[in-house]
């Protein structure tokens, strides 16, 4: 069950954050990765019961964020393993300013994101709709479904001359335990400028998943070669 708490208040509640060593410096003042599939086909088979498949997709995983595999890079003083990120994944509030600019064009800018701490994966901002700018959003194409958030909605980027299509997602009827994350909208930032308190996010390696690589974070990065099964 996925609990929305602050960053920075839970962390002595959190085992597979306290056990850490080196965690808690980066941890004290910032406050989740999760990502559908882009637009994709990661949705129950047809005639397929939702249920037998949601267990089935949330079984199959190996690591789960209770030990850090052998490749992992071991995190210094003041950084932080997207290993030590459990499955199911958590829901975080997170104060960081974030603001995401389309060329030049401010689309958003919040200071309540909320984050999804996934094993293996940097995290997904999500993005109140109130501090997002609705008129440059458009609904997009595609559909896909995550088996710990439900089905994902896409949103496009639109000016009177240019467009980004499928650059955003959302779920406004997520399953139970995400439903923080209702009322929100999250950017894939390879095509658009992303940061988090001034700090230019890198995105997560493929292009297909959308989560944010900020300066504190270690991998590797569940989207690099060879992590098809992380």
């Amino acid at each position: 069950m996925h609990r929305l708490a602050s960053w920075a208040t839970s962390l002595a509640s959190w085992a597979f954050l306290a056990r850490r060593p080196g965690l808690a410096p980066c941890l004290q003042n910032k406050p989740m990765p999760d990502t559908p599939s882009k637009a994709s086909t990661n949705s129950p088979p047809p005639g397929t019961p939702k249920l037998i498949w949601l267990e089935a997709a949330r079984a199959h995983w190996n690591w789960r964020g209770q030990s850090r595999p052998p490749f992992a890079v071991v995190p210094g003083p003041g950084q932080v393993s997207v290993w030590d990120f459990p499955r199911p994944p958590q829901l975080l509030q997170d104060k960081r300013e974030v603001v995401i600019r389309w060329g030049g064009q401010q689309v958003a800018r919040s200071s309540r994101a909320v984050l999804v701490l996934e094993t293996s994966h940097p995290p997904s901002f999500y993005i109140p709709w109130d501090d997002v700018d609705r008129a440059l959003l458009r609904p997009g194409s595609g559909n896909s479904f995550c088996e710990w958030k439900g089905p994902a909605s896409y949103w496009s980027l639109v000016s009177a001359v240019r467009s980004l299509p499928n650059v955003a997602w959302s779920y406004p009827k997520p399953l139970a335990g995400a439903e923080a994350i209702a009322g929100c909208v999250a950017f894939y930032p390879a095509d658009i400028e992303c940061s988090v308190d001034g700090d230019r996010v890198t995105p997560q390696p493929s292009g297909f998943y959308g989560g944010w690589i900020t300066p504190e974070l270690v991998g590797p990065f569940k989207g690099a070669p060879g992590s098809s099964g992380w």
